[in-house]
């Protein structure tokens, strides 16, 4: 999947966005106080997006 797709659909959900890393974006669920970084490459496996949303507390992104 796209990173923009990734990042669009946490947005969506509630996901505020923390700060810029050298590598990697970094990610804040409010509601349930977890965070994660989602890298910084053009595509991102399916399987670590589906991580991403799992560490962040909401529902998986389904492949489109």
């Amino acid at each position: 999947m796209k990173r923009k797709d990734l990042i669009e659909y946490l947005l969506q959900h509630g996901i505020v966005f923390i700060r810029e890393g050298s590598n990697h974006s970094v990610f804040y669920n409010p509601m349930y106080k977890r965070a994660s970084t989602v890298p910084r490459h053009n595509e991102i496996d399916t399987f670590l997006g589906k991580k991403i949303c799992k560490d962040l507390g909401i529902s998986p992104i389904e492949k489109r």
